[in-house]
């Protein structure tokens, strides 16, 4: 349970206001970096990209959530973990380092704040695209769209896999986790299917143009984000063996009314 001081003394509406100003910040670090012809890349002992932004970001982030919210504690993809309150901000800086090296607009910085573990408020802000998402527990889930307008979002309605589009990422991922047969059998049985990359298929899910999106081999700061804006949005965001929250290394969101039937076929 959170406790009622903290709730009193931080309401989640004033949380996800600080988060999306954090957003503005990261936004203001990371999108001038943006095919930089200066931008300074290496390669971490797990073989991923991180960059300087990836790196000044952070930094700028978690200086902003230590002036701000001095008794919260900070989980990072390039500095770890600072405190132990039950209070928790996640994350990325950038989601999409391998793009954003390349020059391609598809990453996002992705914002979560948990509260004993489970993520209660997301922001994902994809300033290369000109778009946001947010969403936290209770107050529903939004996006700003390319002309800078702001609308509530709502997943889709589609019932039947025969209907749905489906974006699955990391073919060679599946491979790896045993179910490439899986993979196809759901694809010969959907619509069509497209690889958005990264955050961005679970955010089209979220505002009802994607009907399912998911992965394997995931970090706790690729998804922590994600799971209120999807479940705000009216979906269902799980692990890929139905597992709640961001801990175990997979995902799969869909509108809800698509999940059993895509576990059932990925699940064998």
């Amino acid at each position: 349970m959170t406790d009622p001081a903290d709730a009193a003394l931080h309401p989640l509406a004033d949380d996800l206001t600080f988060a999306l100003e954090l957003a503005d910040l990261a936004d203001s670090i990371s999108h001038p970096r943006f095919r930089a012809t200066d931008l300074v890349v290496s390669m971490k002992p797990d073989m991923t990209h991180v960059t300087d932004a990836d790196k000044a970001v952070e930094e700028g982030l978690r200086e902003s959530i230590a002036a701000n919210r001095p008794g919260d504690s900070i989980f990072g993809e390039e500095f770890g973990t600072v405190g132990d309150s039950r209070r928790q901000w996640i994350i990325d800086p950038i989601d999409g380092t391998a793009n954003f090296v390349r020059g391609v607009p598809v990453w996002t910085t992705l914002i979560a704040l948990a509260v004993d573990g489970v993520p209660v408020l997301g922001v994902v802000s994809a300033p290369a695209l000109a778009r946001r998402w947010w969403g936290a527990t209770g107050l529903g889930a939004g996006t700003r769209d390319i002309d800078g307008s702001q609308r509530r979002i709502r997943v889709s309605g589609v019932a039947a896999l025969a209907d749905a589009s489906v974006s699955l990422s990391g073919l060679d991922r599946f491979e790896q986790a045993g179910k490439l047969e899986n993979y196809l059998e759901l694809a010969r049985a959907v619509w069509r299917t497209r690889d958005y990359s990264d955050a961005w298929p679970y955010m089209m899910v979220a505002e009802g143009v994607v009907d399912v999106a998911g992965e394997f081999d995931l970090q706790t700061y690729d998804m922590a984000a994600l799971f209120p804006i999807v479940s705000e949005a009216g979906g269902m965001l799980t692990a890929m063996d139905g597992q709640s929250g961001p801990w175990h290394g997979s995902a799969l969101a869909t509108n809800g009314l698509l999940h059993e039937a895509v576990r059932e076929i990925l699940g064998r």
